[in-house]
């Protein structure tokens, strides 16, 4: 990639889960194109409402935004692109018994086990755990258990910190110091959850945004993803 004659300064929308990889990203990009980032991470819920109210260029967000016929509204017409995609995960303190969680039986017992968890219930993650939650019968008995994390990326420190037994997200954010992952949600119960970039129909610079999808898709991005836990396109 080769710098431009004229540098743009692009505003991201992003998912809070992808802190970890575009954070690493974003200064190879830079180096790169010429282009400088200012990236605004969040939950899916406040993305939806920045992507209708506030001026943006381009978004690397869970489909789930995309879904939202407002938000997509917000967004240049033609098909999304896909970035990167991840399942989800259990992580324990370091060194802290795993529970067995290979099972659909054997998932819902270790919950119900467990004094306390830690998740992000509001973001399109979020929505999707309660939802198994509520598939295993257990929606009621979690609720006194949750310990609401304020961003993905604070999970993982909580239960480093002994505040929750378990945290329960996007394996990605769970790959962290302080905790190992106890195994991925049993085969039933997994899902991939899709990061997808568009590009704003307002942007006065889609080339630049462009030039960042495309980024995101090659081959140097694609080793960062994976070094992060999550799988390319």
């Amino acid at each position: 990639m080769t710098a431009p004659s004229i540098a743009a300064g692009l505003k991201v929308l992003a998912g809070g889960s992808l802190t970890g990889p575009l954070n690493a990203l974003a200064p190879l990009f830079e180096r790169a194109s010429g282009h400088k980032l200012t990236i605004h991470f969040d939950s899916t819920p406040n993305l939806i409402k920045q992507a209708m109210s506030e001026p943006f260029d381009v978004a690397v967000v869970p489909v789930d935004v995309f879904k939202n016929a407002d938000a997509r509204a917000a967004f240049a017409a033609g098909p999304t692109v896909d970035i990167a995609r991840v399942g989800y995960s259990i992580a324990v303190k370091s060194g802290a018994p795993k529970p067995d969680i290979g099972t659909q039986g054997a998932f819902k017992e270790a919950l119900l086990k467990a004094p306390s968890i830690a998740f992000l219930p509001e973001s399109a993650v979020g929505a999707y755990i309660l939802k198994v939650f509520e598939r295993l019968g257990i929606a009621e008995a979690m609720k006194a258990k949750t310990k609401v994390a304020a961003t993905p990326s604070a999970i993982a420190p909580m239960v480093a910190k002994g505040e929750a037994e378990l945290g329960i997200f996007l394996t990605n954010v769970l790959t962290a110091p302080g905790v190992d992952i106890a195994g991925p949600f049993p085969g039933e119960l997994q899902q991939d959850l899709v990061f997808a970039a568009g590009i704003a129909r307002s942007s006065a610079i889609a080339a630049a945004a462009k030039a960042l999808i495309d980024y995101l898709r090659s081959p140097e991005a694609r080793a960062v993803f994976a070094a992060k836990g999550m799988t390319a396109g």
